[in-house]
């Protein structure tokens, strides 16, 4: 498995569970399993996002190239 990879799957995976944790213990109505669990993944998917552009912005980095 790639370094990165799996360093990235680790960050979503902290995420997920404390972004879920949060909405869980922290809310009292009825779905709030429903609730936490929309919420965490939605986390999730958007820092996918945001660390799948970070790393592309790395790799392609063609300004710095110039020597």
């Amino acid at each position: 498995m790639n370094k990165n990879l799996s360093k990235y799957a680790l960050i979503l995976l902290l995420t997920f569970v404390l972004v879920f944790l949060m909405n869980y213990i922290g809310n009292d109505a009825r779905d709030r399993l429903s609730r936490a669990l929309l919420t965490g993944f939605a986390a999730v998917v958007g820092l996918g996002i945001g660390l799948w552009i970070y790393s592309r912005r790395d790799r392609e980095d063609d300004r710095n190239n110039f020597d």
